[in-house]
This record gives C-alpha cells, sequence and structure tokens, in this order.
C-alpha cells in the first residue's frame, strides 16, 4: 500500500509539471475508497469507545447496587437479576454464578432475535458483572432498609441503563419479552410484568412480604433511573399546532426557536363557531421537552387562540432536532 502511494503521488506530481508547462489546468484525481473508509472507521472507533466506557460504568454501578446495597440485606429486583438474588437467597451459591447461569438462554434467544453483535456484547457485559461482583469488595453502606431499597434500585437502574445505552443488556428478561410480544397479543409491557409479579409473589412466599415490599420499591427506583438514563432529560414532544397565524408561527418555529417544522394542509372541522370546511395549514414540530415551556410563551404571543396538541416522542432521527448526548 506504501508503495502504491509513493508511485502515485510521482506520478501525480509528473502531471502537475507537465500541466504548469503546458499552462493547461491538472483535473484533481477523485476521492479513492480509502479516503472514504478512514473518516468513517474513525467515527466508528468513536463511537464504539464511547459505548464501552458507558458498558464499563454501567457494570460497575449495577454492582454497587448489587453488593453494596440488595444482596447484604436480602433484597431483590425484577427480571433475570431478581431471580439470580432470589436463588441465591435461598441457596446460598454464589450470585456471579446465577447470573451467568440464568441470562445463557436469554442470550441465545437475543442471538436469533437481535444479531451476534448484540449477543456477544451483552455475553461480555454479564461476565464482567459477574467478575466485578467476584472480586471487588463494596462496603455496606446503610441500614436504613428503605434507603437501601431506593438507593440500590437507583444504582443498578443507572447501570443498566447504561449497558443499554452502550448498546448490550444486563437483564436477558426484556430479550423474552420482545420474543414472546412478536407471538401473542401482549405487549413488551405486558410480559415484563408478568415476570415481575411472578417474581415478586414467589418472593413474598420464600422471603418475607416486608422483603417482597421493600423489592418492589427497589424495582421501581430501579426502573425509573433506568428510564432517565435511557431516555435521558431531553426527552422528545411533538407538538402539533392548528392556527390562522400559521405563517407566523412557522416563522418563529424555524427562525427563532431553530426547529424544523413540517406543514400539513388541513380543513377546519367543528369549533366554537360550529361547522366551518375553511382551509388551513397545520403546523407539526418536535422540540425537547425544556424547551416546550418556551414553544408555547411564543405561540401565545403570536394567536392566544391556537390549538395545540402535545405528545412524547420517543426518539428522532435528522431534522434539526438538538440530539441527547451519547446517543
Amino acid at each position: 500500500m506504501f508503495l502504491q502511494q509513493l508511485l502515485m503521488h510521482r506520478l501525480t506530481e509528473k502531471k502537475r509539471a507537465v500541466g504548469a508547462s503546458s499552462r493547461l489546468p491538472v483535473p484533481s484525481a477523485p476521492p479513492t475508497p480509502e479516503n472514504w473508509v478512514f473518516p468513517f472507521a474513525g467515527w466508528w472507533i468513536k463511537r464504539q469507545l464511547i459505548q464501552v466506557a458507558m458498558l464499563v460504568a454501567g457494570i460497575f454501578s449495577a454492582a454497587l447496587g448489587l453488593k453494596a446495597f440488595l444482596l447484604p440485606n436480602g433484597f431483590i429486583d425484577g427480571g433475570v437479576t431478581g431471580i439470580s438474588l432470589l436463588v441465591s437467597q435461598l441457596t446460598g451459591i454464589s450470585l456471579s454464578i446465577l447470573i451467568v447461569l440464568i441470562n445463557i438462554p436469554f442470550i441465545i434467544l437475543g442471538y436469533f432475535q437481535l444479531g451476534k453483535w448484540f449477543a456477544f456484547k451483552t455475553l461480555a457485559t454479564i461476565l464482567a458483572l459477574a467478575l466485578v461482583l467476584l472480586v471487588v469488595s463494596f462496603p455496606t453502606l446503610t441500614q436504613d432498609k428503605l434507603l437501601i431499597a431506593v438507593f440500590g434500585g437507583f444504582f443498578l437502574g443507572a447501570g443498566i441503563g447504561l449497558t443499554v445505552r452502550g448498546g448490550a443488556v444486563l437483564d436477558g428478561s426484556e430479550v423474552l419479552a420482545v420474543y414472546v410480544s412478536k407471538r401473542t397479543a401482549l405487549s413488551v409491557g405486558d410480559v415484563v410484568l408478568v415476570i415481575n409479579i411472578l417474581i415478586f409473589g414467589a418472593a413474598a412466599l420464600l422471603l418475607s412480604v416486608e422483603t417482597a415490599l421493600y423489592s418492589i420499591l427497589a424495582y421501581l427506583a430501579a426502573a425509573k433511573t433506568m428510564d432517565f438514563i435511557i431516555e435521558g432529560i431531553e426527552e422528545y414532544t411533538g407538538v402539533t399546532i392548528i392556527s390562522s397565524q400559521s405563517e407566523a408561527i412557522r416563522l418563529m418555529v424555524t427562525e427563532k426557536l431553530g426547529r424544523g417544522a413540517t406543514i400539513y394542509s388541513g380543513k377546519r372541522g367543528y369549533g366554537s363557531r360550529g361547522h366551518n370546511q375553511e382551509a388551513i395549514d397545520v403546523i407539526f414540530t418536535v422540540v425537547t421537552r425544556l424547551e416546550v415551556t418556551q414553544l408555547t410563551d411564543e405561540i401565545n404571543k403570536i394567536d392566544n387562540q391556537a390549538f395545540v396538541v402535545m405528545h412524547s416522542v420517543r426518539d428522532t432521527k435528522g431534522g434539526l432536532v438538538k440530539k441527547r448526548p451519547l446517543h
């Protein structure tokens, strides 16, 4: 490759010399495939490094929640992690071994459902978590059961959320939920709910009702933290605006707020003045949750009678929307 580049460089210099002597411009050579690959490779490496950093942070956060809070006090969580904790409490088998063994069937399922790269990253992440639980010591930070449930769930949920952002999972129950939802009328949330009801019901019978209740609290804290980590503080909101001042509002959205806008041609239906078939432009835009108040204030300045509908948007791609960091 080096010799080829050297020869190409010398040929280019000769062409430039000939072109200079004849006073004719020499067209520049088109970019080679190598020139296209290197920028993409740099972007891919950067993305992988970010994902690895999130996976490492997620592993240690989850290990902290498990070993410093939940495990020493006999609390459990939902999903495969909860099953592993419950079995560990009842049998005394190491949690590190159980987390790997119980997750293996779900990793295999993920291989066929989500691809081999996902399965490989998930297996590596779970093995790393098991290793950290085995060799790293975490101090018991508190004896207060409420703090144990809340902060144990917080650190565990943060760990699960970070690993999801890194392209893997620490809990295979989500993979099972996706698989079942594709073959039944149940949604992913329904399947996860059924699994967790069974786990916490077993905890109430085999451990104690009090332990099960605190475990449910830990699960809720973990679920909320996980959603926050995955979705981010800048959750997107889709806004539909119907106003007679649609052009002024469109300019405000695009020029003042710097956001994209889509215009639909519509007709009024039935309103305060009865039936009205007047044609009207309907504006749709997507903003972050932090920008909703600013948008509504600006709309009210233009038309305080505008009809505004808002709904949550899970994610966006392209367009003039502020992207979440580390996504």
